[in-house]
């Protein structure tokens, strides 16, 4: 079992190890290339992921952690429906938001029109919101959910008690919000902005759509425009570099969120109670927590579902109904295979790190290699799936190791693996956690086998959490575009592919339905981790994942 898993790992870790790889190959015509790439291109993809991913930490701290302090630290009407209303752009993919805002605000969007109709104005009324300004706006309004969830978990369990007792010390409201809330939050605000940049870096939608150009549009541009396989690893591993550091920010941030026992500081006292907020501060409160949940949920819906109903009242539906369902359907089988695959892989990585005389150097190892995989880009992912192969069916032609993998639902699978195994082994983790260790020694003192263990006693405990793991792997490969462009089979679409195709034709009313789809989709974990929330415990998967 050590060894099969061990293996697994490896394969998992491949496309990484690849990609790094292709600087051992480097010859006097890739320095060639590369300093080729400095004085043209690599300069403009460094400036442009600079900018893009400086402004979107700047904005998801700032929006994230005011609304977090808004429900958890102050009582106001209407903050339940906030707590809750605040996850929804969670499920609202980067690049769908793009779609709806691209016809929303375009010169010929309803909005413009509208408001040349009434101030009888002629031209453009503000500028393009395909634009790097446009793209920030975007992916804060869709990622600021990483930042509201963990700060909002750190502010929940002392936040209240220390603002309380800052105030009966008698600090001001500011004081109180500067020099004990914000403190306080910090380690879980720097962590969220972490995985908001991870998520930024390994876009391609919103890039690729609002000609942006970044490293993972450089990426695909090097490899299926220009063919030149040698740049796209080597830019691939240069945004497997700024990764790395992103994952170092996160982890020295997730580090200083283990915090003192709740009870300990009084978290638990009905003394402590959220401060009341009146007047023109419950106006305030309502503007910073609905404008967020109307700009990134709400408007975008509905102007997704007006394209759909435009499509349709006219009647020429230009989108056939029935190759959607066979996009849906393709889309549910590799999402629902993806997902029981990374379930399986995590739940049997988990029992055996906890068995005893399991837990050996290579299987944390392993365990290490499947965890760093959600870090990597879909873009960097199918680089590095393509170059060993290419490789093998160079040297070794008569392997057929091209048509296994590329073109098919095996090579997708695998992609999906590499990339979303992470989610299931975190959450299972997560579950494993919560299982005091005395079951398993009590267990194997009556003379269990561990099988028996396993599928008698850990299964039925792990319910939620496997659930969980499944759950959110789905939705996960369900909106996965990157690796998905590069490496599907040749007669079959998922509806993220098939949403991103049509939006670049500028079909944005056929774009709709498959779009409302993922969205659909997307409210799943949304609803998991919103009742998580309630129950006042750790959210089960991602949120599980993010912290200690």
């Amino acid at each position: 079992m050590l060894r099969l898993l061990a293996l697994a790992a490896l394969l998992l870790a491949l496309p990484v190890v690849g990609v790094l790889a292709s600087w051992l190959a480097l010859d006097a015509q890739g320095i060639a290339a590369l300093r080729h790439q400095w004085s043209t291109v690599l300069p403009g993809y460094i400036w442009t992921s600079l900018v893009l991913s400086v402004c979107v930490a700047i904005g998801v701290a700032l929006l994230g952690g005011a609304t977090a302090a808004a429900v958890t630290l102050f009582e106001f009407p209407g903050r339940r429906v906030f707590e809750w209303a605040l996850l929804l752009p969670l499920a609202m993919p980067a690049y769908v938001l793009a779609y709806a805002y691209t016809d929303f605000l375009q010169f010929s969007g309803p909005l413009q029109d509208a408001l040349r109709s009434l101030a009888g104005a002629q031209g453009a009324l503000w500028p393009d919101v395909r634009s790097l300004w446009g793209a920030i706006g975007l992916f804060v309004l869709c990622l600021y959910p990483y930042v509201y969830l963990l700060t909002r978990t750190a502010l929940a369990e002392r936040g209240v008690a220390l603002m309380e007792a800052a105030r009966l010390l008698g600090a001001g409201m500011q004081r109180r919000v500067r020099e004990v809330a914000l403190p306080l939050a910090r380690p879980a605000i720097v962590a969220g902005v972490a995985l908001a940049l991870m998520e930024t870096l390994a876009d391609y939608g919103v890039g690729s759509y609002f000609g942006l150009s970044t490293f993972t549009t450089g990426i695909y541009k090097a490899w299926l425009v220009m063919n030149d396989h040698d740049a796209a690893a080597q830019l691939s591993s240069l945004l497997l570099l700024v990764v790395a550091g992103v994952l170092w920010l996160e982890a020295r941030g997730r580090r200083r969120l283990r915090f003192a026992n709740p009870r300990a500081v009084g978290a638990q006292s009905p003394e402590a109670r959220p401060t009341a907020l009146t007047g023109r501060r419950v106006l305030a409160a309502w503007t910073l927590c609905g404008l967020p949940v109307l700009l990134g949920f709400v408007l975008p819906v509905g102007v997704l579902l007006r394209l759909l109903w435009v499509e349709a009242y006219s009647g020429e539906m230009a989108l056939p109904l029935a190759r959607f369902a066979h996009w849906g359907w393709t889309s549910f089988k590799l999402a629902g295979l993806a997902a029981l695959l990374a379930a399986a892989l995590a739940l049997a990585l988990a029992f055996a790190l906890r068995l005893p005389g399991y837990a050996q150097r290579p299987l944390r190892w392993a365990g290490r290699v499947v965890s760093l995989g959600y870090a990597v880009p879909g873009a960097v992912i199918a680089v590095g799936i393509l170059l060993p192969v290419g490789w093998l069916q160079q040297n070794y032609p008569g392997l057929g190791t091209t048509g296994l993998v590329t073109g098919t639902a095996f090579g997708l699978l695998y992609a999906y693996l590499v990339r979303f195994s992470a989610v299931a082994l975190q959450s299972v983790e997560a579950g494993y956690a919560r299982l005091p260790s005395s079951v398993d020694e009590t267990a194997r003192m009556l003379g269990t086998q561990k099988w028996r263990l396993f599928f008698g006693l850990h299964l039925p405990l792990l319910q939620r959490s496997v659930l969980a793991a499944v759950l959110l792997v789905f939705v996960d490969v369900m909106k996965e575009l990157p690796a998905t462009l590069v490496l599907r089979p040749f007669d079959s679409d998922t509806l993220a592919v098939v949403a991103y195709q049509l939006a670049r034709d500028e079909r944005l009313s056929e774009a709709a339905l498959p779009s409302l789809a993922i969205v659909v989709v997307g409210l799943l974990p949304v609803v998991l981790l919103s009742r998580a929330l309630r129950r006042d415990a750790c959210p089960a998967g991602r949120v599980s994942w993010w912290q200690d």
